[in-house]
């Protein structure tokens, strides 16, 4: 089969096209005939050694879209040809054919997404649901912040989080041209990232917000501190500026009713995969019902995907792009 892969860590030209044999399904897994593939911050993650070093030629793609072209032993609920939506855990979706576990097999009948745009959502609703519902505990009526609110991720919380009842939501984004693009996806209003917290304390008359959602990290993770009412959550899902690790102080959080909360999607499949598989239904079905919208801004060719990630990687892009791999 045709894949994009890597072998050493590095940039973005270690992805190189391939061929490989197909992979097959084990027992409880699908074999995917992808069309689709979305293109995440955490395959650039995979590619710079986050996840360890590559063993042998190693392809990775978190998400994909496709049909459905053969069935590990037990798995039911599923039919050869049927299109479906995965998030794939061990990465394999820059290629023409994919193995996911079967409870992160969508069937797209069930969802109402076409293949395009369910290639580009697994990933980024089910991350978006699980940091505001699982890891947020969103109620209604709380306010929310989304750091990076341009991207895959956050123009989709912000649609989520009104979905889920929230009196108001803002953004932060690093450029005036994401600001004007992240304005069109419900949020109140998105401010540039230097100087957020006075901008978020003027907006709520000094109150602050009761859930901050950072993929950011360093010194935009330790503001977001600053801009928490009463019970307020910081939670992150991500460290896309890639500062060293942040040493937090027990004390204030004590002190000023403050909580840190995490959501890593990789860690809650492998320990609650029934969790996972909710958040993903759940936020797969709005986006079917047109309640939310996954932005496709760009699309590229399979061979194309060291381009596809060197955008993502500087930080030049807004929505979600994905690669075209079948059809």
């Amino acid at each position: 089969m045709k894949a994009v892969a890597f072998k050493e860590i590095g940039g973005p030209e270690v992805l190189r096209p391939v061929e490989l044999p197909a992979p097959e399904p084990g027992p409880g897994e699908v074999l995917i005939r992808v069309a689709y593939a979305g293109v995440n911050y955490g395959e650039v993650q995979h590619r710079l050694g986050d996840f360890g070093a590559p063993e042998g030629e190693t392809v990775t793609g978190l998400e994909a879209s496709g049909t459905v072209a053969a069935l590990g032993e037990g798995v039911t609920g599923l039919a050869l040809g049927e299109e479906v939506a995965a998030y794939l855990t061990d990465g394999g979706g820059y290629a023409e054919y994919a193995v996911a576990p079967a409870e992160f097999v969508f069937s797209l009948a069930e969802t109402g997404l076409d293949l395009r745009t369910a290639g580009a959502a697994t990933l980024v609703l089910t991350t978006a649901y699980g940091v505001l519902a699982g890891a947020g505990r969103i109620a209604p009526g709380d306010t929310v912040l989304v750091h990076a609110a341009a991207g895959g991720v956050g123009s989709a919380a912000a649609q989520l989080a009104r979905s889920l009842g929230a009196a108001a939501v803002y953004g932060t984004v690093s450029t005036k041209e994401k600001a004007e693009y992240a304005a069109r996806f419900g949020y109140d209003e998105v401010f540039l990232r230097d100087g957020f917290a006075d901008a978020v304390r003027e907006a709520t008359s000094g109150r602050g917000v009761d859930l901050v959602l950072d993929p950011v990290g360093g010194p935009t993770r330790l503001a977001s501190f600053e801009i928490l009412a009463p019970f307020g959550r910081v939670l992150v899902y991500g460290e896309a500026a890639r500062h060293p690790d942040l040493s937090l102080p027990v004390l204030p959080v004590w002190k000023n009713n403050r909580v840190l909360g995490g959501y890593n999607v990789g860690d809650l499949s492998r320990r609650d995969p029934d969790a996972v598989r909710r958040h993903a239904l759940a936020a797969l079905r709005l986006a079917g019902s047109g309640a939310v919208r996954i932005d496709i801004t760009a699309e590229y060719d399979l061979t194309d995907a060291p381009e596809a990630q060197r955008i993502l990687e500087a930080g030049e892009n807004t929505g979600k792009a994905v690669l075209r791999v079948g059809t």
